[in-house]
């Protein structure tokens, strides 16, 4: 997911305010400039260039996965003669309208040619060689697009990184089995959305350096779903060595579905799109409109928030991989907000029934919440800590023997929100990584000074991070790395704070539930 449904709601008219906003500032600000060019491998590139950014859009990264491509690994973008204009934003991935727009806002055109990406650099030259930063979107990997104002990378460009953000086929059309589709390629790949992020890391790693990017250089970053495809990116074979370092923001400790029960699901999506369930086959399948597969609604039609367990993609879960020493031994960042519960019923969760899923360790969770006599607000508290808090440190502490790993918590509110919310929704620290509040309007409160000199300390730490692999800023507490048998992290909140052994009792208990976890 990316912001909090709900909490930090965006209205379609408040999107469209903004987004005209941008544009006109864009249009006042670019029109003296020289359009920047660049020769990728696939031919050249026309961008626009504001103030002392240069910003590249819509870049194809593969070719489009359509027709006969459609549930096929990504394949090589087509060269293009002359050159090409990469002055707007591509086309979004095919997703349901609406839903996007609570969480950062209107994706644009969707269309199933949508694998794309933007960069933002503030040095277009090879001899530059800065760290690199690819982003890739939340939303449950149903929804969301890389070209949302709210990850505008100019703020993060101009700290010094090379910024790229990132889309991939979603829903039904990213993630799916059905058995005709395994009919062609038995055991073969199924998490789509994950090969088009590896074969975008791939186009970076061969064309970013024209940018001044540098290639060996390059940090994996992501939120909620983004989050997840960081930590399962770091553990598939297909990719370990295409990312120096990672960054996972909002993570969560919820299961995939394994292959035979995601393949039940794509039985069942074939229904109601009109055809023949497991009889039908893969030419019916890629006929159908992915308009239609994108709007299909429901648990039982979608395979969302998580990923197909057991191809080669996704040999076993991300936990499974940390907790045997499988995954990139590269620095990791990685942690949670004050108020994650806001997307706890957008996952189907019901804290309630978390309570009751945890069994005799729910003896004990009472007593660790004595403040809290509210059973609604026990329950929020529950569901962050068990989802998300928990899960955060656990993979924490699985990667601390393989790599250094440091973990942080957001509680800091705008201030314009201070007592009008519980806590940090979920997505609510994205607007303060990248620097867009003021751009993508949605934190529901006018930005003031201090939070936007707040935001920009958290852009250092990401910036610094991805530059030396530690991150320290001058001026700022050091920020200790996390380790098994010191429970360290650092606190985004009024101030940035290091906190020794954190509501530590909390995430143990329920990492050893056990099972609500180990997924």
């Amino acid at each position: 997911m990316s912001l909090g449904l709900g909490q930090l709601g965006l209205t379609a008219a408040r999107a469209m305010r903004g987004t005209l906003l941008t544009a006109l500032v864009f249009r006042a600000t670019s029109a003296a400039l020289a359009a920047p060019l660049v020769k990728t491998a696939s031919g050249s590139v026309s961008g626009t260039q504001t103030q002392e950014i240069a910003v590249f859009r819509g870049l194809p990264y593969a070719a489009p996965p359509i027709g006969a491509l459609r549930w096929r690994a990504p394949q090589p973008a087509a060269t293009w003669p002359g050159t090409r204009d990469a002055s707007k934003v591509g086309n979004a991935c095919p997703q349901k309208r609406g839903l996007s727009l609570e969480g950062g806002g209107d994706p644009g055109m969707l269309d199933e040619d949508c694998l794309n990406l933007n960069i933002f650099t503030p040095r277009a030259k090879p001899a530059a060689r800065l760290p690199v930063m690819v982003w890739l979107h939340g939303g449950a990997l149903i929804f969301s697009a890389s070209g949302l104002p709210l990850y505008d990378g100019a703020a993060l460009a101009h700290q010094g990184v090379v910024l790229v953000t990132v889309n991939y086929r979603l829903g039904p059309l990213g993630f799916f089995v059905h058995p005709a589709i395994e009919r062609e390629a038995p055991g073969g790949a199924v998490n789509f959305g994950l090969l088009d992020q590896i074969a975008a890391l791939k186009w970076v790693k061969r064309n970013i350096a024209a940018f001044g990017g540098d290639p060996n250089n390059v940090t994996l970053f992501g939120q909620s779903a983004g989050a997840q495809s960081v930590l399962a990116l770091m553990s598939s074979p297909l990719s370990r060595d295409l990312m120096q370092r990672a960054v996972g923001q909002s993570a969560y400790g919820l299961p995939a579905r394994p292959r035979e029960k995601a393949r039940e699901t794509g039985v069942r999506v074939a229904s109601p799109v009109g055809l023949p369930g497991a009889d039908a086959s893969a030419d019916q399948l890629r006929a159908v409109p992915a308009e239609q597969l994108a709007a299909l609604e429901g648990n039982e039609l979608s395979l969302a928030p998580g990923f197909i367990l057991g191809d080669p993609v996704v040999p076993v879960t991300p936990f499974e991989a940390f907790r045997t020493g499988k995954q990139a031994g590269i620095p990791l960042l990685i942690g949670s907000n004050s108020d994650e519960t806001s997307v706890a019923l957008a996952f189907g969760i019901q804290p309630a029934q978390l309570i009751k899923k945890l069994g005799v360790a729910g003896v004990l969770i009472r007593p660790l919440y004595r403040d809290v006599n509210d059973d609604t607000e026990l329950g929020r508290q529950v569901v962050r800590d068990a989802i998300f808090t928990a899960f955060a440190r656990r993979m924490a502490v699985l990667h601390a023997a393989k790599a250094p790993v440091w973990r942080y918590y957001f509680s800091r509110m705008p201030d314009g929100l201070r007592g009008k919310q519980p806590g940090v929704p979920h997505g609510g620290e994205v607007p303060s990584v990248f620097g867009t509040a003021d751009l993508c309007a949605c934190t529901g409160a006018t930005s003031t000074n201090d939070d936007r000199a707040a935001a920009r300390a958290v852009a250092a730490r990401w910036v610094s991070f991805a530059r030396d692999g530690r991150p320290d800023v001058p001026g700022l507490p050091a920020w200790p790395a996390d380790a098994k048998f010191k429970s360290v992290l650092l606190e985004f909140s009024e101030k940035q704070v290091v906190r020794t052994d954190f509501t530590r009792h909390r995430p143990n208990t329920f990492i050893a539930a056990g099972n609500v976890l180990e997924h």
